[in-house]
């Protein structure tokens, strides 16, 4: 079903069963295969590459020969009906890839709201991306990764499979990262190191000076007082009665399952 008010180029395809919401524009040379469905307000531009079973939320902008939906790169896809799930406000730009899911994990691929993915980022099997991230040029998120809301992953950095990005995180530009990235970490390098926190990206999203200097004395239990894991845990805890925020680092310590970036 396609709405009344969405323009589609002449020369797109679209496939039977498709669902395209209203004032959804479709460039020319795009292909929409058959159970995908796009909400209203998107823009899609020349050359995209949209395959099912993928949902699209509102307002998105999809720039030219990006591919959503796709078969994965898991040898052990096997062709199941595994899915992607975009949300809202999403600027997507050339040739990204965001793959479908496996039914191993959770057998789908989500990307949030608000996010920038920039030219040729790929999103492989399994991710889930929160919101208001940003993925540079050419940067790999490995199938299973998770990257956390507000976290950036800059250019030609790539996440290995199973790893976590946190919350407010920033990874530098050309890292490899093998470990769990704690949240509000700034990290660089290959193998990814930390370097205190993201503080310019904690300021731009309102972080005020009490609540840096109490997420400051947190990253120094974990990485300056010379404490095992399991003795920062307790003084997190207490940490976090008076800063809730302090408690994204209690629940990574608590959840890992590659350990953390040292």
């Amino acid at each position: 079903m396609i709405h009344e008010t969405a323009q589609i180029h002449p020369s797109a395809v679209i496939e039977d069963g498709v669902k395209i919401g209203a004032n959804v524009t479709v460039g020319p040379f795009t292909y929409i295969a058959k159970d995908v469905e796009i909400g209203d307000g998107n823009e899609i531009m020349s050359h995209v590459v949209i395959k099912g079973p993928t949902t699209i939320g509102k307002d998105n902008r999809i720039f030219p020969y990006a591919i959503i939906g796709e078969e994965c790169q898991d040898k052990k896809y096997n062709g199941e009906p595994t899915r992607v799930e975009i949300g809202d406000r999403n600027v997507i730009r050339e040739s990204v890839q965001i793959h479908r899911g496996t039914v191993q994990d959770k057998g789908v691929t989500i990307v949030g709201n608000d996010n920038l993915l920039c030219v040729n980022a790929h999103v492989a099997h399994d991710v889930v991306i929160g919101d208001h991230t940003h993925i540079g040029n050419n940067s790999i998120l490995g199938g299973h990764v998770t990257v956390g809301d507000h976290a950036g992953v800059m250019a030609l950095s790539a996440i290995h499979p199973f790893c976590t990005v946190g919350a407010y995180s920033y990874v530098g530009g050309c890292s490899a990262v093998v470990q769990d990235v704690p949240p509000y970490v700034l990290a660089q390098g290959n193998h990814a190191t930390p370097f205190g926190l993201n503080i310019v990206g904690l300021q731009r999203n309102g972080f005020e000076k009490p609540e840096l200097h109490a997420l400051r004395r947190a990253y120094k239990e974990i990485y300056r007082s010379g404490k095992t894991q399991a003795e920062v845990k307790p003084v997190l805890e207490e940490m976090a009665k008076d800063w809730p925020s302090v408690g994204l680092f209690l629940d990574m310590l608590n959840h890992t399952t590659r350990g953390i970036i040292r």
